[in-house]
């Protein structure tokens, strides 16, 4: 079975602020990938994986939606002659694991479907998303769909509003000192219960208040001066971000990481924010000086995304 790869995502900005419709920014993050293949002998791993497919089936054989119908019988026999999805993404790190494999379910499976090579106006982007948001919601009860369209289109989405996503470019990278890193929390973090933690949240109106005139604001400046290639000015929203994040979303943050995070609050070596739901898996950092974060944060496994 030939099936396309399908790369994790990074969700630079906007974790959070896309539920209550404020800008996004999200990336391919071309070093974890996922693909579906068939095996005549299960492993542990492509066993487990062949399970959940199962699983995964039949919540799309129950869709019943005028946005997508799917080719059953086809799914049905795959799965039946050792179909697994083969994937490098961790799961439960934020970086779009759930969100690779229903790219591929929908690639290898939808009818009709909208490809990658046509003209992608934003009525077929909203209606991609949608589509991804009823598969995906299969994994966290609530999806955005974000992740996977991300995963599906590989390239760089800019999150407007609901509705309004576009394509993006985003600067070439340059052989500077600065960067976009990943932090390894080594636990895994689970997306629904953090998602409860801030629906509950949202209904103290000081929170919403936060949310609105604070949070989106340096998050909107943030994907502004990214976009923009604005490297001074965007470190100094991030630096802002970094504390309101850190204020106010405290229990997305692993407890272990909380000195952590200050930390880089207070030396200014690198600047921590949520990757996806937060709770675990991995956690974003910004630095102007990738060696002198590397150095601070010694003790724990970094990855490099982007260098400014």
């Amino acid at each position: 079975m030939k099936s396309p790869l399908f790369y994790a995502k990074i969700l630079l900005f906007g974790e959070y602020g896309i539920i209550k419709d404020s800008k996004g920014l999200a990336i391919p993050f071309n070093a974890y990938r996922g693909a579906l293949k068939t095996t005549n002998n299960f492993d542990e791993f492509s066993k487990k994986s062949n399970e959940n497919l199962r699983r995964f089936f039949t919540h799309i054989a129950s869709l019943n939606s005028d946005l997508v119908s799917f080719d059953l019988t086809a799914f049905q026999n795959d799965l039946d002659n050792g179909m697994y999805f083969d994937s490098s993404i961790p799961q439960g790190y934020g970086v779009g694991s759930s969100g690779a494999l229903v790219a591929s379910v929908y690639d290898q499976y939808a009818q009709d479907k909208i490809t990658v090579l046509e003209n992608l106006t934003r009525e077929k982007l909203l209606k991609l998303k949608e589509i991804f948001s009823l598969m995906e919601s299969f994994f966290h009860g609530k999806s955005s769909g974000l992740d996977p369209l991300n995963s599906y289109l590989s390239l760089p989405i800019l999150i407007n509003s609901k509705e309004h996503i576009e394509p993006a470019g985003i600067p070439s990278q340059k052989e500077g000192k600065g960067a976009v890193f990943l932090l390894d929390s080594e636990q895994i973090g689970e997306t629904e219960p953090m998602v409860n933690i801030f629906m509950n949240k949202m209904k103290n109106e000081g929170f919403r208040k936060m949310l609105s005139e604070e949070f989106a604001l340096y998050t909107d400046a943030c994907i502004d001066d990214f976009l923009k290639g604005n490297v001074s000015s965007l470190f100094t929203n991030v630096k802002s971000l970094s504390k309101i994040v850190l204020k106010n979303f405290k229990p997305m943050i692993p407890d272990a990481f909380h000195k952590v995070w200050k930390k880089g609050i207070d030396t200014n070596d690198y600047y921590l924010k949520l990757c996806g739901s937060g709770g675990g898996g991995y956690i974003l950092g910004f630095t102007e000086d990738y060696q002198k974060a590397q150095e601070s944060l010694k003790d724990y496994k970094l990855e490099l995304v982007y260098r400014f």
